[in-house]
C-alpha cells in the first residue's frame, strides 16, 4: 500500500513537486459527485457503490513475462484493500477489477480500452507492459478523457504532457535508470561498450538516453544494434554488438526479449561485463536456459527488488515485506517487477479516497498531486510531471546464482 510521504524535502524533487501540485489543483478537477455516488444531474455514477478499474494486462504472447506478474499482484492487492474498502465521500466503496488479456497486441488492447471506457465505465484504467500497448490504451483514454496509469517503460507515454493529461507511468525514466548505469560502467573503468536495444520504443527510449549517459562520464559508446522487433533468434544482432571488441555490453530490453539477447551474446563467445535496464528483471530473464547466460549481469531496478524488500522498519518497508513474503507463498517465488501494478491500484484508490468522488477528472487531478512511496519505490507525480518514479528509488543490482544483490 502507498504510503503519503511526510518529508518533502527527502527526495531531490519531491518538495518543488508538492508545491506546483498543491496549487494548480483546482483548476485540474472534473465535474464532482454528490456524497450518494450520484452526479449532480441525478444519474447514477458508473460502478455505483463500486471503485471501477479497467485492467489491460499482456497475459499471453510476447508481452506474458511481465503481464502475468502484475495480475498476480493485483489480485494481493485488491484483496487487501476491499477488507476496509475504500472511503470515497461518506460511502465505503469495493474495488472492482475489469481485467482483459491484450495478448500483446496494441490494436487489440486499445479495442479493450474502448470498450472498458464506453460499455463498462470504469472510472479508470491501468496495465499494460509492452510499451507498443501502452501507447495504443495512451491515445483511447486521453481521447474519451479517462485516467490511465501504465506499467510499461518508455518516456513517450507521457510526453509530451499537454497531449497526455490523463496519462501517468510508473517505470523509471529512461534517462534515470541510464545515468545509473553510465556512472556504474565508469566506476568500473571501462572505457568503450557497445550497447544491444529492443526494437521498439522501449529500445528508441534507451538508445538517446544510453547515448547521452555515457557520454557524459567520458565512455564511448563502441556501437548501437538493435534487436529483431519479432523475438526471432538473437546471436546476429549479439555478435554485431561484440564485433568491435568492446569493455561491456549494455543490453535494453525487457522481458522475454533481455534473456534472448544475453544468450546470444554468450553464443557469440562474450564473457565480459554484462548491464541490464530494469524492465528485464522478471523470472523469465533468470531462469531455464537463460541462467547461466545472464550469471554476474548487473541490473539498476527500484529499491523493491531483492532482499531491499524484506528489510526496514519504516510502513512502507514492513508493507514490502508482507507484499512479498504474501507473493512468495501464493506463487512459489518472487519477482521485482511485480510491484508497479499494486502501487497502480492503490494509487488510483488513494485518489478516490483524496477526491471524495469516482469522477474521472477529479481522479486525473488527485493522482497528478501525489508524492508517495509505494512498494516498488518513491512516486512524485505533478501536474508538469506524469512519469511519477523518483531517481533517488533506483539501485544497482548484480545477479548470483538466480538471486538480485545489491551493490550499491
Amino acid at each position: 500500500m502507498a504510503t503519503p510521504a511526510i518529508d518533502s524535502s527527502a527526495l531531490t524533487r519531491r518538495g518543488v513537486l508538492t508545491a506546483t501540485a498543491s496549487s494548480l489543483l483546482l483548476s485540474a478537477c472534473g465535474q464532482a459527485e454528490t456524497q450518494d455516488g450520484t452526479k449532480p444531474d441525478g444519474s447514477a455514477s458508473p460502478g455505483g457503490p463500486e471503485l471501477l478499474i479497467g485492467v489491460s494486462l499482456e497475459l499471453t504472447g510476447r508481452g506474458a513475462a511481465l503481464g502475468v506478474l502484475q495480475e498476480r499482484a493485483l489480485q494481493i492487492t485488491l484483496e487487501k484493500i476491499n477488507v476496509d474498502r475504500v472511503p470515497v465521500g461518506n460511502l465505503r466503496r469495493s474495488v472492482r477489477l475489469l481485467v482483459r488479456d491484450n495478448r500483446s497486441e496494441p490494436r487489440l488492447a486499445a479495442q479493450q480500452a474502448t470498450e472498458l471506457i464506453q460499455k463498462d465505465r470504469v472510472h479508470a484504467l491501468l496495465g499494460t507492459t509492452l510499451t507498443e500497448t501502452a501507447m495504443s490504451v495512451v491515445g483511447v483514454a486521453q481521447r474519451l478523457q479517462t485516467p490511465f496509469v501504465s506499467l510499461a517503460p518508455g518516456d513517450g507515454i507521457v510526453l509530451p504532457l499537454a497531449q497526455r493529461t490523463f496519462i501517468y507511468k510508473l517505470t523509471p525514466d529512461a534517462v534515470d535508470v541510464a545515468r545509473r548505469l553510465a556512472r556504474l560502467i565508469s566506476s568500473q573503468g571501462l572505457k568503450r561498450v557497445a550497447l544491444l536495444a529492443a526494437g521498439g520504443l522501449h529500445g528508441d527510449s534507451g538508445v538517446r538516453a544510453v547515448a547521452a549517459a555515457l557520454r557524459a562520464v567520458g565512455v564511448e559508446l563502441d556501437r548501437t544494434v538493435r534487436l529483431p522487433r519479432t523475438g526471432a533468434e538473437s546471436t546476429s544482432a549479439a555478435r554485431q554488438a561484440v564485433a568491435g571488441r568492446p569493455d561491456g555490453v549494455v543490453v535494453w530490453a525487457a522481458a522475454p526479449d533481455s534473456g534472448g539477447a544475453a544468450r546470444g551474446l554468450r553464443r557469440a563467445g562474450w564473457r565480459g561485463p554484462l548491464f541490464f535496464d530494469s524492465a528485464a528483471v522478471a523470472e523469465e530473464t533468470v531462469q531455464g536456459s537463460n541462467a547461466t547466460a545472464v550469471e554476474g549481469a548487473y541490473a539498476v531496478h527500484p529499491t523493491c527488488l531483492a532482499g531491499a524488500t524484506l528489510t526496514g522498519t519504516t510502513t512502507a518497508a514492513l508493507e514490502r515485506r508482507n507484499f512479498v513474503l504474501r507473493y512468495i507463498q501464493q506463487y512459489g517465488g518472487f519477482s521485482g517487477f511485480a510491484p508497479y501494478a499494486s502501487d497502480a491500484l492503490q494509487l488510483i484508490a488513494d485518489a478516490a479516497r483524496l477526491a471524495s468522488s469516482v469522477d474521472r477528472g477529479r481522479l486525473r487531478a488527485y493522482l497528478q498531486t501525489q508524492v508517495t512511496e509505494g512498494l516498488a519505490g518513491w512516486y512524485a507525480f505533478a501536474p508538469i510531471r506524469h512519469g511519477g518514479m523518483e531517481r533517488d528509488s533506483l539501485g544497482v543490482y548484480q545477479l548470483t546464482q538466480d538471486s538480485w544483490a545489491r551493490v550499491s
